[in-house]
């Protein structure tokens, strides 16, 4: 993470205690920041691939979005990572414990860091979750 952001320390506190949800099943992979899942390494082994990228179009700089505006976002960045070739796997972003709506997203597999906080900016998000190989899955914030 950058020593210096723009971002309220609160809003970075929920980032890290966020959990970020793979799929929609009771077989969903949920990603902690900071620490390592096996169950992504094996994704990844299974795919052929070494990185991933956890993005959302919702809610830009965590501001409540109507929920036509967060759909359309999350259609278009559907089709970005799609244009782009990337497998993705629809999931979703909540604190448990808060108010806070779950915000639906993309794991796209295979996707590169400077291109993920590519797409993070341009749906003027304030971080993304990028998973190197090591499997443990980062807070790389934007502003």
């Amino acid at each position: 993470m950058p020593e210096a952001t723009q971002i309220h320390p609160d809003k970075v506190r929920a980032y890290l205690a966020t959990d970020y949800r793979l799929g929609h099943s009771a077989d969903d992979i949920i990603l902690t920041i900071g620490q390592r899942s096996e169950r992504l390494a094996a994704l990844f082994a299974a795919n052929g691939v070494n990185c991933g990228a956890f993005l959302t179009a919702y809610n830009p700089r965590g501001t409540i979005q109507s929920n036509a505006a967060n759909a359309a976002g999350h259609a278009e960045l559907a089709g970005l990572l799609r244009e782009q070739g990337h497998r993705a796997i629809e999931g979703s972003g909540s604190e448990e414990g808060t108010d806070w709506p779950s915000e639906k997203s993309w794991f796209a597999l295979g996707l590169p860091l400077e291109p993920a906080r590519a797409l993070g900016r341009r749906f003027d998000q304030d971080a993304i979750v990028w998973v190197g190989a090591d499997a443990v899955p980062q807070l790389i914030l934007l502003r």
